[in-house]
């Protein structure tokens, strides 16, 4: 094993880890014509360069991972939830360094959020773990002369492509699943944060799964990732990312009719009714916003409130966030808010807070000053009187930053939630349960939260409707989307 396929990382909690920089494919580490700087956006400093993976790459892992299928489809569910499950014990006794390599890597902080990605990681792997034995079909009953069943069968070589705001949570997601129904992986990190999937790979390797089976790998979008989608060797695609890029997505895998999982953007409404725990649906409203610095798919980005409590719910709102939801490094204990992922993202971020106060929204929240002369830090930002023609109102923008509006009637605030382009998540908080449950039937959305926000579970399916994606994730369904129903007929004597 070449040790240029490998660097030694100062990490700031002063501990040093061998990364791998280089490509898993085919059970191997290789190098490619191509590096990429990965970035500190704590810092603004240069980790490591990686190398990534090109269109013969891209070939290499599909050649690998279709030889592998072969032999792999017939392993028996039970062995393949034990390699899972030794995944998951692997990657449990490597938590703190994972947690540590995704804090440097994407800014989150490493405490109070990159260990519960890294904890979410080892949970589904072994959810995954006990479904492998369990992938059940189903027998048709077409009279005494014939037999007809269903089985559920592996879909074949899967393209996976993941974000940059969970790099190890939404591969595990990808992973997971897909290895426990018998398929065979090639999946694509984000080009800002491929080091945490790289250092997984070195577990994947080191509990014995055979080679071929799992191919990770680093490299642009425009380049790999397009490669993926297309590519005819490969039976489905499952991407994680913005809306436009999974469009393009969708119009490549469209080559060869490849399945497809898209999970994309979303603006989720945030809805606060006048009987309402006030003090609770700050918190939540905080939680969904704020954390992991607001680059969150299902982030409650709109908030509207019932008038009757508008103003008492902007100031509960405003002192919460103050008080508990610090701004600093990703490896100070009481870092609650980390920079956000990159410069582009940062610039992208306080473009919209400029568009936001041009179009008449006011600031409540956003005027402090970071103290951080380095790094990607954007101090949380809340808007208030927003209106639905507002840009901050429509578009998504991956940051710390909320837009919150006033309703008078359920009626209205439906009419409001509903119209976005956007179909994930929504929010509703009331006591009155007869409501919550008809504003959670009227809401065009995959997922509701009604008193809560964004405690998904990977026991229940994750997805959404309209531009917000295709197909769930976590859950049986989440299984069986890595899976195609065959059906077999059987002639139990019937002569023509």
């Amino acid at each position: 094993m070449s040790e240029e396929l490998f660097q030694e990382l100062q990490l700031p909690d002063g501990n040093t880890v061998r990364q791998p920089i280089g490509l898993y494919i085919d059970g191997q580490w290789i190098k490619s014509k191509e590096v990429l700087e990965t970035v500190n956006p704590a810092t603004e400093e240069i980790i490591t360069k990686v190398y990534l993976a090109g269109t013969e790459e891209v070939d290499l892992a599909v050649k690998s991972a279709r030889n592998a299928f072969k032999e792999w489809k017939m392993v028996h569910g039970s062995e393949r939830g034990s390699l899972l499950m030794k995944l998951a014990d692997a990657t449990e006794k490597h938590i703190d360094t994972l947690s540590a390599i995704e804090a440097i890597d994407s800014g989150k902080p490493k405490d109070s959020n990159a260990r519960g990605d890294v904890e979410g990681t080892i949970a589904l792997l072994r959810y995954c773990a006990g479904w492998a034995d369990k992938i059940y079909g189903s027998v048709i009953p077409t009279g005494p002369e014939k037999l007809a069943y269903a089985k559920r069968v592996p879909v074949g070589v899967c393209g996976q492509i993941v974000p940059w705001n969970y790099p190890l949570n939404m591969a595990g997601w990808k992973i997971a699943p897909a290895l426990a129904a018998g398929n065979c992986i090639i999946i694509k990190s984000a080009e800002t944060t491929p080091l945490s999937l790289l250092y997984f790979a070195q577990l994947v390797d080191e509990v014995g799964f055979p080679k071929g089976v799992v191919n990770i790998i680093s490299g642009l979008g425009t380049v790999a990732g397009s490669h993926i989608a297309s590519h005819s060797g490969i039976d489905k695609i499952a991407f994680t990312g913005s809306t436009k890029v999974g469009s393009t997505i969708q119009k490549l895998a469209s080559s060869n009719l490849k399945t497809i999982t898209l999970e994309c953007g979303g603006k989720s409404p945030f809805i606060v009714f006048e009987d309402a725990d006030i003090d609770q649906a700050v918190k939540w409203a905080a939680v969904g916003v704020m954390f992991n610095s607001g680059q969150i798919c299902t982030a409650n980005s709109r908030i509207y409130v019932q008038e009757q409590v508008y103003e008492k719910f902007l100031e509960k709102f405003k002192e919460h966030v103050l008080a508990d939801y610090k701004l600093g490094s990703p490896f100070e204990k009481s870092t609650v808010v980390g920079p956000v992922v990159s410069k582009a993202q940062y610039n992208r971020v306080l473009d919209y807070i400029d568009v936001g106060k041009k179009e008449g929204a006011r600031m409540v929240m956003g005027n402090e000053q970071v103290t951080s002369k380095k790094g990607y830090y954007i101090h949380p930002t809340i808007f208030a009187d927003c209106h639905q023609d507002m840009t901050i109102v429509k578009e998504e923008i991956f940051g710390p930053v909320v837009a919150v509006s006033k309703f008078t009637t359920e009626d209205e605030v439906l009419e409001k939630a509903n119209d976005s382009i956007y179909g994930l998540a929504a929010m509703c908080f009331t006591k009155d349960l007869e409501r919550a449950h008809h504003v959670s039937e009227e809401l065009d959305t995959g997922m509701v939260f009604i008193n809560s926000t964004e405690n998904s579970d990977i026991q229940a399916p994750f997805g959404g409707v309209k531009m917000s994606g295709i197909g769930s994730e976590l859950g049986a369904p989440g299984i069986e989307t890595y899976t195609h129903l065959k059906t077999v007929h059987v002639n139990l004597g019937n002569k023509l």
